[in-house]
């Protein structure tokens, strides 16, 4: 963990928290603060990304910033410092200079290039440009070693090497690529080697653009742009394509590095099984209608997901078994007498499972706003990680996408999702004649270890027996 040498308790540290259940890691998406500015005791000074949603992350003291730890775009671990505040500015005590970031092993930290005009930087990078030191090189300077990785890059390129640099026999362990942290995580994510890109910074620092550039396909020799380093088999030439004609590589984090996780990690540890029942729910269609001329649901959203929801905490009610968990340490079923309900929401940073608390005690009413709440919450991006921890099962509304039915995967840790399918008007047998009907499928995945086939077939039985005829929400409640 990065910690920064203190002189005095004038500058405090702030650090990365635990905003979940167990993180480990978080991306920093914006600062809302630069140093210099007075910030004031819950204040909120940046927005970041954990692998469950974006939450925004209050200061716990007052002061002045001194000093921002990592760039927006970082990815810090928890307890790493992210930013120091002077909690008596003005005072006579020694102002201690920025401290080294901790890096990876494999990739040790290197200088990089202060932007002109502004004095507090990121860690590591010194705060003025006559107090910046870096640590002494044997060999060529910045310029000869900008026109070795030149040569190479021409080389890789086609285009012939230039004039030979002749190396001095100190100087071949080095040449070692200079960038700043964020530069090397970009590097890396796009798969480009930091030794074959040509540096156009200041004293052969590699910029982001640089990375960029190696990470374009091969231009014309004509052409001025620097292209990419990355070998490939020898094939016939064909015509230079731009990286946005062709494909986009883009890095697994935040959100969508959790969902891959989830979904690798569930469907190769509980054998899923999937059941599927097509049904007449025009009953449940004009119960909603009603509904929303109810003054009882005045101010409250009403539609067919409500009910549905409804029908499934009534389902669990009535086979109270299938709302269990399977502990794999203890070797135990752990059976819920509570219900949190997931609802599975698209976002615009991927899919996240909100749950509404003991669903089941709620009225039709309180489940209307919870479900509401819970919608507008994640399509805000403010989704909270304890309003995605606890929950038991899941409904999936792929219906919304016009699609009828799908084989849903288990949240991790739940023992029964339910996906409901778009609702169309088709051909029906209803009392013995071929009449138009509001029609729908269901598909009821579940754990197989905790759930037997019978007990999974009740519960679609169930919760398709209530959408057909909506009053069994009051016969069985």
């Amino acid at each position: 963990m990065t910690t920064m040498t203190q002189t005095s308790a004038r500058f405090r540290e702030f650090k990365m928290p635990d905003v979940g259940e167990g993180l480990t890691e978080a991306e920093i998406l914006k600062w809302f603060v630069q140093p210099g500015d007075t910030v004031t005791d819950g204040q909120v000074v940046c927005e970041v990304e954990t692998a469950k949603a974006a939450v925004e992350l209050p200061i716990p003291f007052d002061g002045v910033v001194h000093e921002l730890r990592f760039g927006e775009g970082t990815t810090v671990d928890v307890g790493q410092v992210i930013i120091t505040v002077d909690v008596a500015p003005g005072s006579d005590d020694e102002v201690p200079a920025p401290a080294p970031v901790q890096e990876p092993v494999d990739e040790p930290a290197a200088p990089a290039e202060e932007p002109k005009g502004r004095t507090p930087v990121l860690v590591g990078y010194g705060v003025a440009e006559s107090s910046t030191k870096r640590r002494p090189r044997k060999g060529a300077a910045a310029p000869e070693a900008a026109a070795v990785a030149a040569a190479v890059q021409a080389e890789l390129n086609g285009h012939g090497a230039p004039t030979p640099v002749a190396p001095a026999a100190p100087e071949a362990p080095v040449t070692r690529p200079l960038a700043k942290p964020p530069v090397r995580k970009l590097a890396k994510d796009l798969g480009i080697d930091l030794a074959t890109v040509v540096p156009t910074g200041k004293d052969g620092i590699i910029t982001r653009e640089d990375v960029h550039a190696a990470a374009a396909p091969a231009a014309p020799a004509a052409a001025e742009a620097v292209a990419p380093s990355v070998p490939a088999p020898v094939v016939a030439e064909a015509p230079a394509v731009t990286a946005s004609a062709r494909e986009t590589r883009i890095p697994v984090k935040g959100v969508r590095k959790a969902i891959a996780q989830a979904m690798v990690g569930s469907a190769f540890t509980a054998p899923h099984v999937t059941e599927f029942v097509t049904i007449d729910v025009t009953r449940t269609m004009k119960l909603v209608a009603e509904l929303k001329e109810d003054k009882e649901m005045a101010g409250v959203r009403v539609n067919p997901l409500l009910i549905i929801a409804k029908a499934l905490l009534v389902a669990i009610k009535r086979n109270p078994e299938v709302n269990a968990a399977w502990d794999e340490a203890n070797q135990e079923i752990v059976q819920k007498h509570y219900v949190n309900l997931g609802i599975a929401a698209a976002t615009p940073r991927g899919l996240i499972v909100p749950n509404i608390k003991d669903a089941h005690d709620k009225t039709l009413p309180q489940l209307a706003a919870a479900l509401g709440e819970l919608v507008t919450t994640a399509r805000d991006g403010k989704t909270s990680p304890a309003a995605m921890a606890g929950g038991t099962v899941t409904i999936t509304n792929v219906g919304v996408f016009g699609v009828d039915t799908g084989t849903p995967i288990l949240n991790p840790g739940e023992s029964a999702i339910l996906a409901v399918g778009a609702i169309k008007l088709q051909p029906w047998v209803h009392k013995g004649k071929v009449k138009p009907r509001q029609v729908t499928t269901l598909a009821l995945s579940f754990d197989h270890r905790l759930v037997d086939g019978e007990l999974g077939s009740k519960v679609l039985a169930d919760v398709a027996a209530i959408l057909e005829q909506p009053k069994r929400l009051i016969t069985w409640a």
